[in-house]
């Protein structure tokens, strides 16, 4: 493509992973820089937005009448530096791409969400975390500089050092502050491409956060699955999977022809069409069921490859069809060290309500991370997939707020679609700082989203 040239489409219906409320935009796809600049200065007064591969599960990259600038054409790897640790990229490359291309060389990314099909920019924008935050805190700690492109036609270079304000602001800042053109990356060495991992089953939830708090120091990453469909003593059972990277040593010689070769499967692709009603508590029941009692009540060393142990829904392309035409919502929150008696109301008020839950998902969170929006605290964090024709999910959800909001927790942005405005200003110490920043650096409000409209961002 020449120059700044920016294809048009015809305006498109663009909604979250979710596939809920979507909402029409003209979509843009520049390929370079220059090309997201000149769709900047021909957005409309609706704004522009930009988009990733549209991983939100909500509708943080949805711009309803306005702008959306398609970033997954600017893929360039500027440079890697294979002795220090380092790559430099533009925002559209892949969490799957950088993989693809560093693993050969003994590096991995430093934090990596439940999918590896998240852009560079799209990290940023949302601070992804991954099973790894207790030790390694959120994506933005391991960025050096970024570029971003804000209002005025100025594209910055950003460090941690550099213009601080505005580089904690766009880390987690959902593309509200600009367009991040590119990310330089400290990386994670490592000596193989398999996971060594630890597998247990916990009895109930108390038992599973007792499991946790004792041991987690001693893994890199942690995660537990847990079955909310679950009552009475086996409230909060769960299946708790840790590990760490494994080294060469624990290969067996004849594993050891190519140990950094990235290794990944794909079924065939979720076909369109699936009836809404499939997911019911009966039918997540059995599995959930099924899904505890096949794993093993104690398990040490495994070898698992990357993709199994970070990404197994990555193998099943378009997966979020299983939930139907009406599309499913994700709820994650987090909630202080010192508030397990709000996690578990939380939990049985789920299981109560008969939630059909098959994903859900509990970790530790360490240090709270500097970026002005960044979702995670120290503290229990709970995620789990909903179908949006539950009935009488709003209320339900409503309430959980609630129970969060009076624990000192918060909701995750990029995972939201139906947070208020007065909930999210008791969530966000610095929403204050963040409204005052855009209204300094943006006054016309150009960047803007549905996400930012429904929250008054």
């Amino acid at each position: 493509m020449h120059g700044s040239a920016v294809p048009d489409t015809d305006t498109v219906a663009l909604s979250g992973w979710g596939r809920t409320a979507p909402t029409v935009a003209r979509l843009r796809s520049p390929a370079t820089a220059a090309g997201v600049a000149a769709a900047l200065r021909s957005a409309g007064t609706r704004g522009v937005v930009a988009r990733g591969l549209g991983r939100s599960y909500g509708d943080a990259a949805q711009n309803a009448g306005g702008t959306v600038l398609d970033m997954t054409a600017l893929t360039a790897i500027r440079f890697i530096d294979a002795g220090r640790g380092l790559v430099s990229c533009e925002a559209g490359v892949t969490l799957d791409t950088l993989m693809r291309v560093l693993l050969p060389l003994g590096w991995f990314v430093p934090v990596t969400p439940g999918t590896r099909y998240v852009t560079v920019g799209g990290a940023l924008g949302a601070d992804i975390h991954g099973k790894n935050h207790h030790v390694s805190g959120a994506f933005s700690r391991h960025v050096r500089s970024l570029e971003l492109l804000t209002a005025d036609g100025t594209v910055h270079s950003l460090t941690p050092e550099q213009q601080p304000e505005l580089f904690w602001a766009t880390a987690g800042g959902m593309g509200l502050t600009g367009v991040i053109l590119s990310a330089q990356i400290e990386l994670l060495p490592v000596q193989t491409a398999l996971m060594s991992v630890d597998t247990e089953r916990a009895s109930d939830l108390d038992d599973l956060m007792d499991r946790l708090e004792a041991t987690d120091h001693r893994y890199r990453y942690s995660v537990a699955w847990i079955d909310l469909l679950a009552r009475g003593a086996a409230t909060g059972r769960a299946v708790l999977t840790r590990g760490d990277h494994a080294t060469l040593d624990q290969l067996d010689p004849g594993g050891r022809g190519d140990p950094l070769e990235f290794r990944t499967s794909r079924l065939p692709s979720v076909p369109r069409g699936i009836p809404g009603g499939l997911l019911s508590a009966a039918t997540v029941g059995a599995f959930n069921e099924l899904w505890y009692r096949r794993a093993p009540r104690e398990r040490r060393g495994q070898l698992q490859k990357l993709s199994r142990f970070f990404h197994p829904l990555d193998g099943l392309p378009d997966w979020n069809r299983v939930y139907g035409r009406e599309g499913f919502l994700q709820y994650q929150f987090v909630v202080p060290y010192g508030a397990e008696a709000t996690l578990r109301r939380i939990v049985e008020s789920i299981s109560r309500h008969r939630c059909p839950a098959f994903l859900a998902v509990l970790k530790r969170f360490g240090a709270g991370d500097p970026g002005w929006l960044s979702f995670p605290s120290p503290g229990w964090t709970l995620a789990l997939d909903i179908p949006a024709a539950l009935p009488g999910l709003g209320p339900l959800l409503d309430r959980l707020d609630d129970e969060v909001l009076r624990a000192g927790g918060r909701i995750y942005l990029a995972k939201d679609s139906r947070l208020s405005p007065e909930s999210l200003a008791r969530m966000y110490p610095r929403l204050d700082d963040f409204r005052e920043l855009r209204a300094r650096l943006d006054p016309r409000q150009r960047f803007t989203s549905d996400l930012a409209r429904r929250l008054s961002l």
